[in-house]
């Protein structure tokens, strides 16, 4: 097969002329035209601190194609900020904006016959936006992550963007002054890369490297080092490579390999947005996934790494501890990762740790050993029952005790929850109910940073359960539920609560009940009725129509 065996339609024959015309104009010599065209897709933007420094990692790949052999061309995806849109009304565009891109990389790359693409991104959406391109166009790719942002600074403490929002709390209970809210404000956040802990941004771009997507060691480097900028080129070279050799995503998708992102996943403490984004991308792959595989994976895998948000250390701490290929080969060598998966290079998983220690540096202890680890299972648990009977998504890791009974505190949106926690209403015992919030109500499942940053910084964090038919942030953690599904909007048993009920959490039970009779849930069944939708116009108005229920992964092309 010839390496340009696609775009050879736009630049071979008589009829192209007008073709090779103006891709002359961009820079295509008479040589150029037998080489494979390569798509960057570059998510670069000053939007966020995760993507402002995309833009010289796009120059880097360009030049690694080149020398290559491959013809890059340059394209430009969106981004959104999570962090910025966090508690606002533009938060419900973040879910939405992972279809966006996903979208324009297939667009831009199936409209120009490009034979292969190298996509390079920050923010939270950016990568499973990105993967879900690539498996649905099935030519051959590679993920480049812009990498992680270093921790801030403030007497002595590592600081996180979530920092930030913690502080917020704390301030609104009283126990932190204007000058300390003040101090991590500016601090918080010193340069260029995604969030710094183990929250959807690293959890998404770890999970890629040990599907085999990615470089290995690409994942945990720091956006602003010479080695993200030279692993980035690398990854350049490894694609022409790749197209040369037909090596395409769903010779390396495989559900083998996604039981190894998500192994990967439960072992380093990732988001719970990765169970969201791993159905998407199963999906387009056309490989069987449900959200109870999660399940399954987390009863066999230990959390072996002690990061953020609920431990002590950040990402950049990882990657100089062995970052994920250390992860990696202690599971592969316990029986826990699939081996002979291939990975974008070529060789196996197997192969490309072979020189990996067996145990982590003993004089580090960001990765436990795995006789002892963080916890013995995984910490992303999958909740059923009459509040879920589609499944509800629980962090657990940094939780006391796993459980809870309490009466219901029912807010109707994400605003008119914060306001009550910050004014103080918000008693020990009690069970949030945030409903209305999923991914056809809100529209777009928007995350509960805000709110779950709040209870923490108030102290509640074990003593308070929130439920939600919405989100959260990588960088929640408490007795908190998200992905509650059936949602409110579609008449699941969420919207049903009524303030005082009495709702149990139990995460060892994977129980998610509404403690109301049967008789009495019919009865306010056949009293409720659908809202009328939030949005009647626009990308909201088109997502909600389309979007499927979280439980499925909020995919927009299920149409059967």
């Amino acid at each position: 097969m010839a390496n340009n065996w696609r775009s050879r339609i736009i630049t071979e024959g008589i009829q192209r002329t007008p073709n090779r015309a103006m891709l002359r104009a961009v820079g295509f010599g008479d040589e150029d035209f037998s080489k494979p065209i390569v798509g960057v897709a570059s998510a670069h933007s000053t939007i966020t601190p995760c993507n402002m420094g995309i833009a010289p990692l796009a120059s880097r790949a360009e030049a690694g194609i080149r020398a290559a052999g491959g013809m890059p061309q340059l394209f430009g995806t969106i981004t959104v900020s999570d962090g910025i849109s966090m508690g606002t009304e533009g938060m419900k565009y973040s879910l939405v904006s992972r279809d966006v891109i996903a979208d324009s990389i297939e667009t831009a790359c199936n409209a120009q016959s490009m034979d292969g693409v190298l996509a390079i991104g920050g923010c939270d959406k950016n990568m499973p936006g990105a993967m879900i391109a690539m498996a649905r166009m099935n030519i051959p790719a590679i993920f480049v992550y812009g990498g992680t942002i270093k921790p801030g600074q403030w007497q002595g403490n590592d600081l996180t963007v979530v920092s930030a929002f913690e502080a917020v709390g704390q301030y609104s209970a009283g126990k932190m002054s204007d000058a300390t809210l003040h101090a991590i404000e500016h601090h918080a956040c010193p340069g260029a890369g995604s969030c710094g802990g183990m929250f959807t941004a690293n959890t998404m771009s770890s999970a890629f490297e040990a599907m085999g997507m990615s470089l290995m060691y690409s994942s945990t480097m720091s956006a602003e080092d010479a080695e993200k900028a030279d692993s980035t080129e690398l990854a350049g070279k490894v694609l022409v490579e790749a197209i040369r050799q037909n090596l395409r995503p769903r010779d390396i998708i495989t559900r083998q390999s996604i039981e190894n992102a998500l192994s990967v996943i439960m072992a380093v403490g990732g988001s719970t947005n990765a169970v969201l984004h791993f159905l998407a991308i199963a999906h387009s792959a056309e490989v069987p996934l449900t959200i109870d595989d999660f399940e399954t994976i987390r009863q066999r895998v230990p959390v072996l790494c002690d990061l953020k948000p609920s431990g002590k250390y950040v990402t950049a701490d990882l990657h100089r501890a062995g970052g994920i290929p250390q992860v990696m080969k202690m599971l592969l060598n316990h029986g826990l990762l699939h081996g002979d998966c291939i990975t974008i290079t070529g060789e196996t998983i197997a192969e490309r740790l072979r020189h990996v220690p067996d145990t982590p540096d003993p004089h580090q202890d960001v990765i436990r050993p795995f006789e002892t680890p963080l916890y013995s299972t995984g910490h992303l648990t999958i909740l059923k029952g009459n509040l879920a009977t589609e499944g509800a998504v629980a962090k657990i890791s940094g939780v006391k005790n796993p459980k809870i009974t309490g009466p219901a505190r029912v807010f109707d949106s994400e605003e008119a929850c914060l306001d009550a926690i910050l004014a103080n209403t918000i008693n020990p015992g009690d069970i949030i109910v945030i409903r209305y919030e999923g991914p056809v109500g809100g529209p777009g499942m928007r995350e509960m940073l805000a709110p779950t940053s709040a209870i923490i910084g108030a102290g509640l964090g074990d003593s308070v359960g929130l439920i939600t038919d919405g989100r959260f942030s990588g960088g929640t953690y408490g007795m908190v539920v998200g992905h509650v599904a059936p949602e409110a909007a579609v008449g699941g048993t969420i919207a049903l609560v009524e303030e005082g009920d009495s709702i149990t959490i139990d995460a060892h039970q994977r129980l998610l009940q509404l403690n109301v009779s049967e008789a009495e849930l019919a009865k306010r069944r056949s009293a409720w009725h659908p809202p009328a939708p939030r949005y009647t116009r626009g990308v909201l108005a088109k997502y909600a129509k389309l979007v499927s229920s979280s439980s499925l992964g909020a995919v927009t092309d299920r149409f059967t």
